[in-house]
């Protein structure tokens, strides 16, 4: 039988569920799930009961199930704070490690893991970006990348199609608190978007928002924001994001010197420029003149595997070392995005990159300090199955 990786996962909730069903129906052929760790006792009865011929082990205690002896490979699937400090312990027993996303709540906590994972190159430590997976979103950063169209001039993305009812918060106690989540729409659906703004068009250098908390839910934690950013090269971006939008929009659009691309409706359109627009300028001398262009016949593959080929490229990666879909420290630079827009409207002021980290964390603690538990809250788990293509997570 060909080699397959032992996996743990840690967190039984609806993302370690959605993992579980993937790999359980076969869609991961060099995964072996032995071990689920869940600190609730129900949960581990729902496995069992959901897999009875299946050889795997439950704990309650996630060192218990990394001390085991019983997996060499471990999925993180935990409440956003203890995303690090699980994948630390993993990577101190030599466990690979899989992050879901975010890396962390806060910048300081993602570099120490990166710290870590640096002294264990032996470990392969990816990140859960499944978004990287989609093919428009893989075709719009190599035609950014090639650089044919020159400089990126201007990047706008309208995410407002993440809409979550109350019962969505409502369904677990640590939902949308400072203290159990450590944020909302920005480090819980928009890390995704994040991560995609700034892989293809490079992170920014000022940011300045404008964020609601509880605009549209009883909840403490951002569900409206607006923000507006500056690139190096003097190129200006916006990005506008919500959870409480009936019907909401997903529309990113470059606007680069040589061509406008634009994702909407998961398709990808480029418009080319017959020349580029600071030659077109200089050179054309009709009043009302505008550059001639032309739409670019754009072939993308149909395949776009998500979850399920995050993990088998991690898988691969361990087993006959192929390429990541994301390395795990590329999940720093969303924390410092979403990280930066929550300082700004914290401080009500423009915020410079690299930020104090210091004074970040010590804001995020002072609304810490004030969440308030939610009493009563009986958790509820839902199928994430088809949830996560940029409409739900």
């Amino acid at each position: 039988m060909d080699k397959k990786i032992k996996l743990g996962i840690i967190g039984f909730g609806n993302m370690g569920t959605g993992h579980t069903a993937n790999i359980m129906g076969g869609n991961c052929p060099e995964v072996e799930l032995v071990a689920i760790c869940d600190k609730n006792p129900d949960r581990c009865e729902f496995g069992k009961n959901k897999y009875p011929d299946a050889n795997i082990t439950y704990f309650t205690d996630a060192i218990e199930m990394l001390d085991s002896g019983l997996i060499d490979s471990c999925l993180v699937a935990v409440p956003h704070y203890d995303h690090t400090k699980y994948s630390i312990e993993c990577m101190k027993r030599g466990i690979h490690v899989m992050c879901e996303k975010p890396a962390g709540v806060y910048t300081r906590q993602v570099r120490e893991m990166i710290a870590e994972s640096e002294k264990h190159p032996e470990v392969v430590f990816g990140m859960m970006f499944n978004q990287r997976t989609n093919p428009v979103y893989r075709k719009m950063h190599e035609l950014v990348h090639s650089g044919k169209y020159g400089e990126i001039r201007r990047t706008n993305w309208l995410i407002t199609n993440w809409y979550r009812s109350q019962a969505y918060y409502n369904s677990s106690d640590w939902r949308a608190t400072w203290a159990g989540e450590g944020g909302g729409v920005l480090l819980n659906q928009c890390p995704h978007q994040l991560d995609l703004w700034q892989w293809i068009c490079g992170m920014p250098v000022k940011v300045q928002s404008k964020i609601k908390y509880g605009a549209w839910h009883d909840i403490e934690v951002d569900d409206d924001v607006t923000t507006f950013v500056e690139y190096e090269n003097g190129a200006t971006g916006v990005f506008i994001t919500t959870t409480g939008d009936g019907k909401g929009s997903n529309r990113f659009e470059v606007q680069m010197d040589g061509a406008k691309l634009v994702v909407e409706d998961d398709k990808l359109t480029v418009t080319e420029f017959e020349m580029k627009e600071s030659e077109f300028t200089k050179t054309n001398t009709e009043v009302f003149g505008s550059i001639k262009t032309h739409d670019l016949p754009i072939e993308i593959e149909s395949k776009n595997p998500q979850h399920i080929g995050v993990v088998n490229a991690w898988a691969g990666k361990i087993l006959h070392g192929t390429p990541l879909i994301a390395e795990g420290a590329e999940g720093l630079k969303g924390v410092i995005l979403s990280n930066a827009m929550h300082l700004s409207d914290f401080l009500g002021k423009e915020i410079e990159l690299p930020f104090d980290e210091d004074l970040y964390y010590e804001e995020l603690m002072k609304r810490v300090a004030t969440s308030k538990k939610k009493e009563n809250v009986t958790a509820t788990f839902a199928d994430t199955n088809g949830t996560y293509g940029g409409a739900k997570v």
